[in-house]
């Protein structure tokens, strides 16, 4: 994929497994199959903490403004269960429609709106030859447990701190929806080359990456989170 991420085998995965995703939407996007989530969000509703912004989190901030792109923070809370957004904003406008996406990490924000203009938009005009109109999601903050093998995991998914997003598909103007679920083994070699492609280069931008080359739970979605890693699969 042309990047220096580690592959590791499968002995060491599962400490990685913090990073993972479940079954579940999330908050919007397309809707799939849910298992019930060991995480649980308190019953009577977040609690909003009241703190100074971060230096790093400010500066954040400013690299979005920078960037050209239109977003709205967000008050940190904390819902229960170890489960809490912080740092966080609601992007309006990255240049192209995202669908799904709520509250996302302001790190996690960065990395994917930089993802978005300078790969998968450029990738798909010169592989593809057609420009990017629409990124779909399965959704970004939701608490929730990781699940990596068939008894639940009892540790929190980057879900459920707004540091990870789902991404299922690509529209292209010209008509085209590429799947991660129809396409990942596509026989066209440049549908398989420009998933690669933004593969390879999410891999250089976010700590994990998870592909349907991890494990069936990713069969069709790239995760991509700001927690632990470097880990691509």
């Amino acid at each position: 994929m042309g990047s220096s991420r580690a592959f590791l085998p499968a002995a060491l995965l599962l400490p990685l497994l913090l990073s993972a995703c479940i079954f579940g939407s999330g908050d919007g996007g397309e809707k799939r199959p849910a298992r019930p989530p060991v995480a649980r969000p308190r019953q009577s509703g977040p609690i909003t903490l009241n703190g100074p912004t971060p230096r790093d989190t400010q500066q954040c901030f400013t690299d979005l403004s920078r960037a050209g792109v239109r977003y709205s923070p967000l008050p940190d809370r904390d819902f229960g269960g170890g489960c809490a957004v912080q740092g966080a904003v609601q992007l309006l406008d990255i240049g192209v429609p995202v669908g799904g996406i709520k509250a996302m990490r302001c790190p996690l924000a960065r990395a994917f709106t930089g993802w978005v203009q300078f790969a998968v938009a450029p990738a798909a005009r010169q592989i593809l030859g057609s420009d990017l109109v629409r990124v779909d999601t399965f959704g970004t903050y939701v608490c929730r447990a990781v699940v990596g093998n068939v008894q639940a995991s009892t540790k929190l998914s980057e879900h459920g701190l707004a540091n990870a997003v789902d991404v299922s598909g690509f529209v292209l103007k010209d008509g085209r929806r590429i799947s991660i679920l129809k396409d990942w083994a596509n026989p066209d070699p440049a549908i398989r080359r420009f998933l690669e492609t933004v593969h390879g280069s999410a891999c250089k931008r976010f700590a994990t990456v998870l592909s349907p080359n991890y494990n069936y739970v990713h069969r069709d979605h790239f995760h991509l989170d700001m927690g632990r890693g470097p880990f691509c699969a």
